[in-house]
């Protein structure tokens, strides 16, 4: 069993940054592959990113590539995500989530967080 605790969200102005953290409970979090999601008012779970716990490759969603970094601490049970240039359309609940059950890319993992609201004004 996982338990992931989502933090620093908040509210920051376009073109700002902020960083997010998930602190995972239960063992071994070293080797699971992680994942970053959002999900704006009326519209589907979106993937941000994710990263391999095997390789420590990551990727990105289109939308955020080259402005998101993800990465991770075995060390704190901790995963982050670095958004940087932040525009409105960040705009959503984030959440982690650990265990895909198929592709990286898709929002079918087995432990979820509870999110964390970013907001980005326009």
């Amino acid at each position: 069993q996982v338990q992931l605790v989502e933090s620093g969200g908040g509210l920051v102005q376009a073109g700002g940054s902020l960083r997010l953290s998930c602190a995972a409970s239960g063992r071994p979090f070293s080797r699971r592959n992680l994942g970053w999601f959002r999900q704006a008012p009326g519209k589907e779970r979106e993937f941000v990113a994710a990263i391999s716990w095997s390789t420590d490759d990551t990727y990105y969603g289109d939308s955020v590539k080259g402005r998101f970094i993800i990465s991770r601490d075995n060390a704190k049970n901790t995963v982050y995500l670095q958004m940087n240039s932040l525009k409105p359309e960040d705009t959503a609940i984030y959440y982690c989530a650990a265990d895909p059950s198929g592709y990286y890319w898709r929002p079918a993992y087995d432990y979820w967080g509870q999110g964390t609201q970013v907001t980005v004004p326009s």
